[in-house]
């Protein structure tokens, strides 16, 4: 019978999925931006020549991961459009779930999904409907190239020495537009906060820019206006870098 997950358990089933495949992989995930143990194992099953599809869908690629994947020649990366699912699934195992393929949400989120056994009777037809939506999903999306040159990483390193706050510097309550101190990393005052911590949802349309304070379609993930982004993406730390 399919297995009920908290944020742990979708976290370790997540992760045993990889390691377990030996045949195929399919990740489907709106946001793209692995912790460093997904990478790792995912590393090793380019190293066995695995098949892995990863689907994502609500933003460009990030430079860090780009240059990630374009260092790996087993796995195919396509963009579906509209994608808001999350699913993972292997020759073997599926899981349906709220979170994301994305650090921030795997690290900070409430997430529950559910577990899915192929190999048990009772969740054969289940998991047989989950593989037939999947490749649906893999069919309908649009495969894309990577073609982003890897940083060298004393450059990388250089970058991140670069990304400290702004002292002296008022941000602004990307719900309620009040004065609060500069950090798209808490983009909320505590009002406000609270009150999107009954929901959690990290792609809640909000009305203001963190830093600028005009309207706009902002989000915990996407705290800031596009010209207050280009500004200061090398000066202060963003969800999505």
């Amino acid at each position: 019978m399919a297995k009920f997950l908290d944020t742990t358990g979708v976290s370790y089933h997540l992760q045993q999925l990889i390691n377990n495949a030996n045949e195929k992989l399919i990740l489907i995930s709106p946001y793209l931006k692995l912790n460093e143990r997904l990478k790792q194992s995912l590393e090793d099953k380019d190293r066995m020549k695995i098949d892995v599809r990863l689907i994502y869908g609500k933003s460009e690629l990030q430079p860090a991961e780009n240059n990630w994947l374009k260092s790996l020649r087993s796995i195919r990366t396509s963009f579906c459009q509209n994608l808001h699912a999350k699913c993972y699934l292997s020759e073997n195992e599926a899981i349906i779930t709220s979170m994301n393929l994305y650090e921030f949400s795997q690290q900070n989120n409430n997430e529950m999904g559910v577990y899915i056994d192929k190999n048990k009777t009772e969740d054969e037809q289940l998991y047989a409907d989950v593989c037939t939506e999947a490749m649906r999903l893999v069919r309908i999306s649009d495969e894309i190239k990577v073609s982003v040159a890897k940083v060298p990483k004393g450059n990388e390193e250089s970058i991140k020495k670069t990304i400290k706050p702004v002292s002296g510097v008022s941000g602004f309550c990307i719900r309620c537009g009040e004065k609060i101190k500069l950090n798209p990393m808490s983009p909320y005052c505590l009002k406000c906060f609270k009150s999107w911590k009954k929901y959690e949802n990290e792609e809640h349309q909000e009305k203001y820019c963190h830093i600028c304070r005009k309207p706009n379609q902002s989000s915990l993930i996407k705290p800031s206006c596009y010209e207050c982004y280009t500004i200061n993406k090398n000066k202060l730390e963003f969800p999505l870098t």
